[in-house]
C-alpha cells in the first residue's frame, strides 16, 4: 500500500511539473494536460465511477492557486484590464458555479467527452493560430455579464481557466493581446473559485469518492501538481523567450489532439 501511495504521489508531480513548464513556456492553462491525466490516472488508483468529476474539480482547484501568481505579475506591469475584470466578473463568477453545481447531473463519460470536443478546437486553434479580427468595442454590463456567464460556465465544466476563452473574446472587441492575455489571467481566479465551490458542493452527494476529497476535490493529486509546478513555471517562463514558441505551439496542438481523442473515447 505505501508503495502504491508513493506511485500515484509521484505521478502527480511529474504531471505537475509539466504542466507547470508548459504553462510558463507557451502560456496555456494546465487544466488541458490536469484532466485527461488525472481522469485517466485515477482508473488505476480507486474504484470510483467520479473520476472524470475529480479530475476536473481539483484542476480547478490548482487553477486558482497558479492563477493568484499569475494575475499578480501582470497587474504588477499594469496589463490587466480591470475595468473589463470587473464587467465579467459578476457573469463568470455566476457561470463557473453553475457549471461545477450541475457537474452532479453528467456522468464521467459524457464530461470527458464535452472536454474532448473543447480540447480539440482549443487544439486546432493552436495549430493554425485562429486569431479573431478585432471588429468591435467591450459591451455594456449586460453584455459582458452574459458573456461572463458563458465563459465560466463552459470553463468550470471541463476544468480549465476562463483564459482559453476569456482571450480570444477580449481580443475580439478591440482589447490588445497583450492586455487580453494578462486580463485572462485575472478572470481565470472567479473561473476557478466559484468552480471548485460548485464541485465541492455537487461531490456532497456522491457516495463513491474516495478518501481524501473534498466534494471532488481530490487533495493529493492537488499538492501533488501544486508543489511541482511551482518550481518548473518559471523555468518555461524563462526559455519562452529562446525558444521557437510557435513551432512548440503546433507541436504542442498535436499532443492536445491525442488527449482530446483519448478524453473522447474514455470510458469508466
Amino acid at each position: 500500500m505505501p508503495e502504491i501511495l508513493l506511485l500515484e504521489f509521484s505521478l502527480y508531480l511529474v504531471t505537475g511539473a509539466f504542466v507547470g513548464f508548459a504553462a510558463g513556456l507557451l502560456g496555456i492553462g494546465g487544466g488541458l494536460i490536469i484532466v485527461p491525466v488525472l481522469a485517466t490516472a485515477l482508473t488505476y488508483f480507486m474504484d470510483s465511477s467520479q473520476t472524470v468529476h475529480i479530475a476536473i474539480a481539483t484542476s480547478l482547484a490548482t487553477i486558482f492557486v497558479t492563477s493568484l501568481s499569475s494575475a499578480y505579475a501582470h497587474h504588477k506591469h499594469d496589463a490587466v484590464r480591470w475595468d473589463a475584470f470587473r464587467m465579467l466578473a459578476f457573469g463568470v463568477l455566476l457561470g463557473a458555479f453553475i457549471g461545477g453545481w450541475v457537474s452532479q447531473y453528467f456522468s464521467s463519460n459524457m464530461l470527458s467527452k464535452v472536454f474532448g470536443i473543447l480540447e480539440l478546437l482549443i487544439a486546432i486553434n493552436m495549430l493554425f493560430a485562429l486569431k479573431p479580427n478585432p471588429s468591435r468595442e467591450l459591451p455594456g454590463f449586460i453584455g459582458n455579464a452574459a458573456a461572463g456567464t458563458t465563459i465560466g460556465s463552459l470553463s468550470s465544466i471541463v476544468g480549465i481557466g476562463g483564459g482559453t476563452l476569456t482571450t480570444p473574446y477580449l481580443v475580439w472587441n478591440n482589447v490588445s493581446m497583450h492586455q487580453a492575455i494578462a486580463t485572462s489571467a485575472a478572470v481565470s481566479l472567479p473561473v476557478a473559485l466559484a468552480g471548485s465551490l460548485g464541485y465541492i458542493l455537487a461531490g456532497m452527494q456522491a457516495t463513491d469518492l474516495p478518501a481524501y476529497t473534498t466534494g471532488y476535490i481530490y487533495w493529493p493529486a492537488f499538492f501533488g501538481i501544486i508543489l511541482a509546478s511551482i518550481f518548473t513555471a518559471p523555468v518555461g517562463a524563462k526559455l519562452a523567450h529562446k525558444l521557437p514558441v510557435k513551432t512548440l505551439k503546433r507541436a504542442f496542438g498535436v499532443f492536445l489532439i491525442i488527449l482530446a481523442v483519448k478524453m473522447l473515447f474514455f470510458t469508466n
